[in-house]
């Protein structure tokens, strides 16, 4: 949704998913205590993490996703501060960032936003957003998240030029 909208002029998008493996890169701090917690097991072959086998040692039960969170999110919140930065001083007017537990997480820092929005949107729909992304097994990561009450609420269903367009008049408002 991000990058469909980040095609106006003075409009950019992150996400929040490529902020987060930059951060867990060999020799960054949140690297070294990711490996610290879930083991040696979560590295690849080159001895970078492995997403998939990350997500099987830090989604299997309610205390490793929350020290997952713990590890990357603040991380992640540093990164997407220097970012935010960037972009005010070029002169970005509007910066969408993408990422769905950034309105949950209670390691993000959510004061550097004007809004958080959240896209509503059914399981299927979302499936089927996911699936066209290359990203369903994220799918279940979203089971019983929801969003803090600050944020504004908007459909997520039908096209995605529909859902942009609620979007922009959300910001209107």
């Amino acid at each position: 949704m991000a990058r469909v909208l980040a095609g106006r002029p003075g409009v950019e998008a992150i996400d929040l998913d490529r902020v987060a493996w930059e951060t867990y890169v060999p020799g960054t701090a949140t690297y070294d205590r990711l490996v610290a917690r879930f083991g040696l097991g979560i590295l690849s072959d080159d001895g970078r993490i492995d997403r998939e086998r990350l997500a099987r040692f830090s989604l299997s039960d309610a205390a490793a996703r929350r020290d997952l969170a713990a590890i990357v999110h603040p991380a992640v919140t540093a990164r997407l501060g220097e970012l935010v930065r960037s972009a005010e001083e070029r002169g970005i007017e509007f910066l969408f960032v993408e990422g769905a537990l950034l309105a949950s997480s209670p390691h993000v820092d959510r004061s550097i936003f004007e809004a958080v929005l959240w896209l509503e949107a059914s399981d299927e729909t979302r499936r089927n957003r996911l699936r066209s992304g290359g990203r369903e097994r994220q799918a279940d990561r979203m089971n019983g998240v929801a969003p803090d009450a600050a944020a504004i609420v908007v459909s997520a269903e039908g096209t995605v030029p529909e859902v942009a367009e609620r979007v922009w008049r959300s910001i209107a408002r």
